[in-house]
């Protein structure tokens, strides 16, 4: 749809129409819309597991080929990042995991001079599981995402997953 994310607004009339013949709990969730920027790439990847759910991706490479796209599509869908880069973590998500983790290692026991650099520590793993420029490629867990892309800039991903 060319409204991208603006179509579910757009349709909600119908929406809340399926909602009263089918007498179902319907809900639209994620809806992502990418134009090629001059230049760019995009690939998508849809999985659909056996038994019910679909987990779908997509990507936008600059400076990248359709192989490297279709790489990076397959382990979004495995690793499921929330955010490209560090500076997308909300800041307050960052303190309320730091705030967890100094909780968790203190409860250790673990000595109180130690604690900032053991959380700093466990934040970055943290954000390994979060930021997918900073995740370990799933086909060779010695090479991140970030080196695996080289010259190529990933400019943005999408994915929504349903059911499961």
């Amino acid at each position: 749809m060319a409204d991208g994310e603006g179509a579910i607004a757009a349709h909600q009339d119908e929406i809340d129409d399926l909602r009263i013949t089918l007498k179902e709990n319907i809900a639209v969730g994620k809806v992502a819309r990418f134009e090629a920027a001059d230049g760019a790439v995009l690939d998508t990847y849809v999985h659909k597991p056996s038994g019910w759910g679909v987990n779908a991706v997509m990507v936008e490479l600059q400076g990248g080929d359709a192989e490297l796209a279709k790489e990076l599509c397959l382990h979004i869908a495995f690793t499921k990042p929330h955010y490209l880069t560090r500076d997308e973590v909300p800041a307050e998500r960052v303190a309320e995991e730091r705030a967890v983790l100094e909780s968790i290692t203190r409860n250790e026991g673990k000595p109180e001079v130690a604690l900032p650099k053991i959380v700093e520590g466990k934040l970055t793993g943290f954000f390994k599981q979060q930021v997918l420029l900073e995740q370990d490629f799933v086909k060779d867990n010695k090479v991140t995402i970030a080196k695996l892309l080289g010259d190529a800039t990933l400019t943005r991903f999408a994915q929504v997953v349903i059911g499961r």
